[in-house]
């Protein structure tokens, strides 16, 4: 039996229409994601395509968001698009959609409760958990969706040697493949099993909600029945809240048909707007584009309509779909019609149940309407232009949502247009610039260690034979295996993870405190103050970020003092309770001069720098990248007395 014959696996219309509306307002990135992320359909769509051989050799994608990060912005919504037209394709009975709906139920159930029990019992990767309790009962979506009787059990039977296969198939690594195969063992079989099998199969027990997966919890991971009972209700009204924003009734019959119609709507309204940019010629210039797709947004909307184009601060009538049109210039500075005011703040402007002006009753008499509308099209660049459509004072909701498909689909065709490279010539010097950026950060990093450790290495001569010095030479040695490792990310083109090991920040902070002291603050008139806080400093990240983040700190902070000397202090504190959970805290202060106005706008932005020639303004932007990587927070203080660097790292318990 062929297990995965397309992967052409249904979704509940609810959650491809919400996807769908989520792309077109453009949503933040999070937001969509966590749309996408509760549905299994979109799940396999997903990561079949990010960790396929389209996108170069990978180690596997560990987590949804890794795999939206690896397609990006604009592939992914093109993948959004596709599932809803697909989905608009599927038929099935009403026992299948009802199946389907608490099949997405149980899915959503047992990731969120995978998610849970992952952070609870500290399995570093809680998102890899969540994203294989959606994948756990695969087999019961391809089922649903297979129309003979005699496959459909064989796919139900099979649930736990499709979904490793699949996960093999990915590339995501032996262990989620055994989380797979193994969720249904025994909990007596599982009690010295892998960390995340045990935590998958848990997850799938606990999503029955029967006495059975409480006694799992106890077996497996020693929980209490109390708290196990408490996270099966947390997670049940979590499950509620997600399915009651999406509009998915849990309790009464299913019935897709209203979602389904609406989504079928909604793709043909995308597909009309598409289809009307196409009528018109997109190989020539933006102006021209732009005068020609007035008579395609008459054709899909019925509403004769004019085109204004900015020109030198005016706005020039340039298009009409109501016959031969006068010359028209008026300024673009607001004079309070429709015109101005919709080119000067990017939102549509109607006329309707408001007094117009001159130029508005001018502008209704070449229309031959009562009302009209001015609707801006908006870009990066700014505003090219608006249209002015005739109204009568009534238009639908079904014409508007096109009016507004259609004007962001055009600013999308005039973004793409205005950035795209214009030949081959001018893609490869992109390429090659990219390369060298990417190039320049490798190389940073690397000068950093070096730079400690050329410095250093002199004043180790003299006493090699003190006992004392052993530790220091520990730090050296791991300072020159940093410097290899990133040889090899620069050879074999691979990110490290930034978060898969627990470190002590005020034990990496005195390992680096004489290193820093010795070859930063050798003068006189320059010194060092390090102080650590008693209570422990554990953070989700690994030692070399940590160091990273310390020495471009400290570095940064003794360079921008000035020639007469001043002082560098690194403070620890911990726990600092914010935003609802526990940091640990560090300082790095200096008493220099401050941050200039010029750089302070772009401070984490690649090649801003006070220091000179040969520094390549990198350090903060890599400060940044790193923190942001751990999901911590970073902010500046800056002013005449000196600046301050205050960073919220996670605490790892």
């Amino acid at each position: 039996m062929n297990t995965l014959p397309d992967l052409q696996l249904p979704s509940l219309p609810e959650v491809t229409l919400r996807a769908l509306e989520a792309c077109h307002r453009d949503e933040n990135y999070r937001a969509i994601s966590e749309i996408v992320a509760c549905d299994t359909a979109l799940v396999v769509r997903i990561l079949a395509l990010a960790n396929s051989s389209l996108y170069g050799p990978t180690t596997g994608i560990r987590s949804i968001d890794q795999a939206l990060m690896r397609l990006g912005t604009r592939r992914f919504k093109t993948l959004i698009l596709t599932a809803a037209l697909r989905q608009i394709l599927f038929e099935l009975s009403g026992d299948a959609w009802q199946q389907l709906r608490d099949f997405w139920r149980h899915a959503l159930t047992t990731a969120m409760t995978a998610r849970a029990l992952a952070t609870l019992t500290r399995y570093p990767e809680a998102d890899e958990a969540f994203m294989l309790g959606m994948l756990h009962n695969i087999g019961e979506l391809i089922a649903i969706n297979t129309p003979d009787l005699e496959t459909r059990q064989q796919y139900m039977n099979r649930q736990s040697d499709i979904a490793a296969e699949l996960v093999t198939s990915w590339g995501l690594g032996p262990l989620a493949a055994d989380a797979m195969r193994y969720q249904q063992a025994l909990p007596s079989e599982l009690r010295d099993a892998g960390h995340l099998v045990k935590v998958i199969s848990l997850a799938s027990r606990l999503a029955l909600s029967d006495s059975a997966g409480i006694a799992a919890a106890g077996t497996m991971f020693g929980l209490s029945e109390e708290l196990t009972r408490e996270i099966n209700r947390r997670i049940s009204d979590d499950v509620s809240t997600m399915a009651g924003s999406l509009g998915i009734p849990l309790i009464n019959s299913y019935n897709a048909e209203p979602a389904s119609q609406q989504l079928l709507q909604t793709v043909l309204q995308q597909a009309i707007a598409q289809q009307a940019i196409g009528f018109a010629d997109l190989a020539g210039k933006s102006g021209a584009i732009l005068a020609e797709t007035v008579s395609s947004l008459t054709l899909i909307t019925g509403l004769p309509a004019l085109w204004f184009g900015y020109d030198n601060d005016n706005l020039v009538l340039l298009s009409s779909t109501s016959g031969q049109h006068p010359h028209l210039a008026v300024t673009a500075e607001p004079g309070g019609s429709m015109l101005t005011e919709a080119f000067n703040s990017h939102i549509p402007a109607s006329l309707s149940g408001r007094t117009p002006t001159v130029l508005d009753r001018q502008l209704l008499s070449l229309l031959r309407t009562h009302s009209l509308t001015a609707v801006p099209v908006v870009t990066s660049d700014g505003c090219p232009g608006v249209f002015v459509l005739g109204t009568d004072g009534r238009t639908p909701d079904t014409i508007k949502e096109l009016i507004r498909l259609f004007i962001r689909q055009l600013s999308s065709v005039l973004q793409e247009k205005n950035t795209a490279p214009e030949n081959e010539t001018e893609q490869a010097e992109i390429n090659q610039k990219t390369a060298i950026e990417k190039l320049r950060r490798q190389v940073h990093e690397i000068s950093n260690p070096l730079t400690i450790i050329r410095q250093y290495i002199h004043q180790l001569r003299n006493r090699l034979d003190d006992p004392d010095s052993r530790g220091e030479l520990d730090v050296v040695r791991e300072e020159l295996d940093r410097a290899g490792n990133l040889l090899l990310q620069m050879s074999h083109d691979t990110v490290g993870d930034t978060s898969d090991k627990t470190s002590c920040l005020n034990a990496e902070l005195q390992s680096l405190a004489r290193l820093l002291e010795d070859s930063l603050f050798s003068a006189s008139n320059l010194q060092f103050n390090v102080l650590t806080c008693r209570p422990p400093t554990f953070i989700a990240a690994g030692s070399s970020a940590i160091r990273q983040i310390l020495i471009n700190l400290t570095r940064n902070a003794a360079e921008s003092l000035p020639d007469t000397g001043g002082t560098v202090t690194i403070k620890t504190s911990a726990p600092v309770w914010q935003g609802g959970r526990n940091w640990v805290e560090m300082e790095v202060s200096d008493t220099g001069t401050g941050v200039p106005e010029t750089v302070r706008e772009t401070l984490f932005t690649p090649g801003k720098t006070t220091k000179g020639e040969g520094h390549s303004g990198l350090g903060l932007s890599i400060v940044k990248q790193l923190v942001d990587d751990m999901e911590g927070i970073v902010a500046c203080h800056t002013g005449q007395e000196g600046t301050i660097f205050r960073i919220l790292l996670p605490a790892a318990s």
